[in-house]
Formats: C-alpha cells, sequence, structure tokens
C-alpha cells in the first residue's frame, strides 16, 4: 500500500532528475546528496538492523531485505539511466568529431577519393572510378 505509492514517486522522480542535462553544479549537488543520504542510510541500517525491518513494517513491507531490495532496484534503474544517457552524448560527440576530422583531411588532400574497405579491389576500383571521372589530359589526343 504505502511502499507502491513511496515506489512510484521514487521511480518518477529519478525519471524526472536524469531526463534533465547534466552538467549543471544544482544537479551535481542534487547527485551528492542522494549519495549522502543513501550512505547515512546504509550505516545506520548496519548499526541497528531492527531499524530497517521497523522502517519496512512502516511502509507496508513484510522484511527488511525486501525493503532493501527495492531501495536497490530503484538504484539500478537510475543507474542504467544515467549510462544510457551518457552513452547516448558520447556517440553524439564521436559523430560530431568523425565528421570534422573527414571534412579537415578532405580539405587538406583534394587527391582521388579512396575507399576503406577491407579488399584492395574494392579501393583500386575507387581510385578507377575517380580517375574516369577526370577528363583526360593525355596531349596525342589535341588535333594540333
Amino acid at each position: 500500500m504505502w511502499i507502491q505509492v513511496i515506489l512510484i514517486v521514487a521511480i518518477v522522480a529519478i525519471g524526472f532528475i536524469f531526463m534533465r542535462r547534466s552538467g549543471s553544479d544544482r544537479h551535481l549537488a542534487i547527485q551528492r546528496l542522494l549519495l549522502g543520504a543513501f550512505i547515512l542510510v546504509a550505516i545506520l541500517s548496519v548499526l541497528f538492523p531492527g531499524w530497517l525491518s521497523w522502517l519496512a513494517q512502516l511502509v507496508g513491507v513484510g522484511r527488511g531485505t525486501d525493503l532493501l531490495l527495492y531501495a536497490f532496484v530503484i538504484v539500478f534503474a537510475a543507474f542504467v539511466v544515467t549510462q544510457r544517457r551518457r552513452a547516448v552524448a558520447q556517440d553524439a560527440k564521436i559523430t560530431q568529431l568523425a565528421r570534422r576530422i573527414a571534412l579537415l583531411e578532405a580539405s587538406m588532400n583534394p587527391g582521388p577519393a579512396v575507399v576503406n574497405d577491407s579488399s584492395d579491389e574494392d579501393q583500386s576500383q575507387a581510385v578507377i572510378r575517380h580517375n574516369d571521372a577526370e577528363p583526360s589530359r593525355s596531349t596525342s589526343s589535341n588535333p594540333g
């Protein structure tokens, strides 16, 4: 009963916290406060194991270990969301860097296009296609 409300509120709160842009001082402060609260609760649970069972009974969970399991599920979900956001941001940065490098290399080397495939035959075909597209510079075909 109460545990369901608490779990739903915690999941929604985690969703809102981690959907925001990270990097701000306020966001970092919230993360540090939550980490400090987690450490305090963990220490109290170790020092007073009956307290966790009492808290579990208070919110409608049968045992303290079940309450701990629910808390770890929420923390794990928050961790997964955070890692996913970081991976998406990192992928976007890598894509942007790869594009910049490709443009820089193209502007520095205006020579024939080279395809970096695994087979040499594909590379030679790409160079041949590129050379065929250039106008012929042969002096023997000049009528004179």
